[in-house]
């Protein structure tokens, strides 16, 4: 990026978020169009799931000076689709789940999202917490990338919505 030092903060998203939030989700609908994938194509994510993620306290927000450049549900809760995974888990205990991760088009190719990861990370090391679990679609490149740099470990399938997904864990230390 540059020379001066990023002010990079992780923080609980807020209603007041909502319309950042919506237009960096909008973009990222719109880029898997571009790209090809069938992800994020039907209606979902909307204004409510990420209304309801905020109001649940799942809404995250990576800012730079309190400008903000991605969002992420982060929950701390059970996900009930990876109770059923054609495949096996690394682990069987507490873990933090990553959905609907989104990178304002101002923050394209800067690593943002792979900083995201890392400050999520952080947090649920933190909560004491030494599990992350994701899912992805078939065709999102650019994620599946960011998992493999980041060391997550590809444990199999699940369903979402209806639909196999790629899921990966990665234990921390």
């Amino acid at each position: 990026m540059s020379n001066t030092t990023e002010q990079l903060l992780l923080r609980k998203a807020t209603i007041t978020d909502l319309p950042v939030i919506w237009t960096i989700i909008q973009d990222a609908i719109e880029q898997r169009r571009q790209e090809g994938s069938s992800q994020w194509q039907d209606g979902y994510p909307n204004e409510l799931s990420i209304t309801n993620d905020i109001n649940n306290g799942y809404g995250y927000v990576l800012t730079e000076n309190e400008t903000i450049l991605s969002y992420s549900a982060i929950i701390f809760d059970k996900e009930p689709a990876y109770e059923d995974i054609e495949g096996e888990w690394l682990t069987n205990g507490d873990y933090g789940v990553v959905h609907r991760v989104a990178v304002s088009k101002l923050a394209k190719g800067k690593g943002i999202a792979t900083k995201l990861f890392k400050n999520i990370e952080g947090l649920c090391l933190e909560k004491n917490i030494h599990s992350i679990k994701v899912d992805t679609n078939f065709d999102n490149v650019p994620m599946l990338k960011i998992l493999e740099r980041l060391e997550y470990t590809y444990c199999g399938e699940v369903y979402f919505r209806g639909a196999a997904r790629k899921a990966f864990e990665k234990k921390l230390a």
